[in-house]
């Protein structure tokens, strides 16, 4: 076995669901899940008021803020604002989203694992009182 390596670009950015995600996102994948790892990465872009549906991962998930200001919120608890830097570990089966700020745009680089080829499971959407409700 030896490396491999994925030129920027070789793989094409998607445009996130309207099922799973609110305003205008950008998935751009890096890495799938490649036996025997369970892991895979995207940077994933959120333009202003976007954001991610409610959700929960069964092995949890690791976000890095490489731009931007955005949001993220834990069911039941208050909305934190995340910048450039920042690192969101979010444990196994918490239920939570994030998103771009209202007035600017935000990037982060989402690494999560898989269990039995699963990776995320995908909620209600965030309503526009929850995403502007900051208790």
């Amino acid at each position: 076995m030896s490396q491999k390596v994925t030129k920027n670009g070789a793989q094409a950015s998607i445009k996130g669901s309207d099922k799973f995600f609110t305003g205008d996102v950008r998935i751009d994948p890096l890495f799938p899940a490649t036996s025997p790892s369970r892991t895979s990465g995207a940077y994933v872009t959120f333009e202003p008021g976007a954001r991610s549906a409610w959700h929960t991962h069964p092995l949890g998930q690791t976000l890095v803020v490489t731009s931007g200001v955005g949001f993220t919120q834990e069911w039941g608890g208050p909305i934190v604002e995340i910048h450039p830097g920042d690192v969101i570990t979010c444990p196994p089966g918490v239920k939570h989203w994030h998103g771009a700020s209202p007035h600017n745009a935000m990037t982060h680089l989402s690494v999560v694992e898989e269990l039995d080829g699963k990776n995320v499971e995908w909620l209600e959407k965030v309503t526009d009182e929850q995403y502007y409700d900051k208790k």
